[in-house]
């Protein structure tokens, strides 16, 4: 009359499957392979698989990255060098760059400096990044600040993807600037004034901080899905932008620039503080040694930041002078020539840097 009714227990999954599964997560999570940490020239080593790397922080094929190789259908050309040299930075030129901000007092000034922040917290929250700024100003030490809860800790791992991310936007708007005042200059039949080629220089120069740190790390499928995403709205985003006002786009970077400029300040501190020791073993890769002309002993991460915050303050002092100039009348003051020359004026290099930017009365 009654049915009988068996209950069985689903046997538990064993170790190996659990691997499986497991690594299916962080396939999924990462790409193919899992982001791999290995530290050169010590056999120390950080790793989410058993991908062996000798070079710093990498997982990718060293196909998939040479440094400045000549096309496969090129037998005559032995190498193709970067189009732009980078200038010198002395040692205490790069240890003098400061934390700064200029006060937003216009109407255009507020409206950079609101987007500004509301794409920094866009970015931070993707990135999983926060900090004291206690500890990039130099006020509170990291190790007191991480104990006191103020922020979730970033291991190195986080710092690479972080780094990632924010070079693969950086290096949009100076493209779209030169892009739009060279359409603009054959448009029009007037010259630029020299701001195209800064322009150029920037971008260029953000895409070799990019190619710096997927020789450390490369990221996986959900990575890659988020930075085409943030680049197709990031892009158009900022061409309409600046055809409406180029004065608040360049406005809206150099305030991008400062944000910048306290990460890597923030991350040298971490350094220092001994937060990070796979970075104190590593050693820069090729492809910065050559681009930054690095002398031999300094060659650690803990240089490469110097060099790569030396020049987002660059950045930040070119964005902010444009902001203040006239757009289509003034001529570029970081390749113009001076009738005094021995008075200090703006250049490519950081001898005379101004962080919150020249003023036009003192270039033009």
């Amino acid at each position: 009359m009654y049915g009988t009714i068996r209950i069985t227990k689903a046997p538990l999954p064993s170790k190996v499957t659990t691997a499986k599964l497991t690594q299916a997560a962080q396939t999924f999570c990462y790409g193919t392979r899992p982001l791999s940490f290995a530290i050169r020239p010590t056999t120390a080593a950080f790793q989410h698989n058993a991908v062996s790397s000798k070079r710093p922080f990498s997982s990718t094929a060293r196909t998939q990255l040479d440094v400045f190789a000549p096309p496969a259908n090129a037998p005559n050309i032995k190498v193709t060098p970067p189009a732009w040299h980078h200038p010198v930075y002395t040692e205490k030129q790069m240890n003098d760059i400061t934390i700064a901000h200029r006060a937003a007092t216009t109407l255009s000034d507020k409206v950079a400096l609101s987007m500004m922040r509301l794409l920094r917290m866009g970015m931070d929250f993707f990135t999983g990044y926060s900090h004291d700024h206690a500890v990039s100003r130099g006020v509170k030490n990291p190790k007191d600040a991480r104990r006191a809860g103020w922020y979730s800790p970033m291991d190195e791992r986080k710092w690479l993807i972080r780094c990632v991310f924010l070079e693969s936007v950086a290096g949009v708007p100076g493209m779209v600037a030169a892009s739009l005042r060279h359409l603009h200059s054959i448009r029009r039949l007037e010259r630029d004034n020299g701001w195209i080629e800064t322009l150029l220089e920037e971008a260029y120069n953000e895409r070799m901080h990019l190619l710096t740190f997927l020789k450390m790390a490369e990221p996986g499928r959900f990575m890659r899905a988020m930075l085409l995403a943030a680049q197709g709205v990031w892009y158009n985003a900022l061409f309409l932008s600046y055809l409406v006002s180029p004065r608040t786009c360049h406005r809206f970077v150099g305030y991008l620039e400062e944000e910048a400029v306290i990460t890597y300040t923030r991350l040298l501190a971490e350094i220092d503080a001994g937060n990070l020791p796979l970075f104190e073993s590593a050693q820069a890769p090729e492809i910065a040694v050559r681009y930054w002309n690095m002398p031999e002993g300094k060659r650690g991460i803990r240089d490469l930041v110097l060099y790569i915050r030396a020049d987002e303050a660059k950045h930040r002092e070119v964005n902010h002078t444009l902001g203040n100039l006239v757009q289509r009348e003034d001529p570029n003051p970081f390749v113009s020539e001076y009738v005094d020359a021995e008075k200090a004026h703006p250049g490519k290099g950081i001898e005379n840097i101004k962080p919150k930017g020249w003023e036009r009365e003192d270039v033009i």
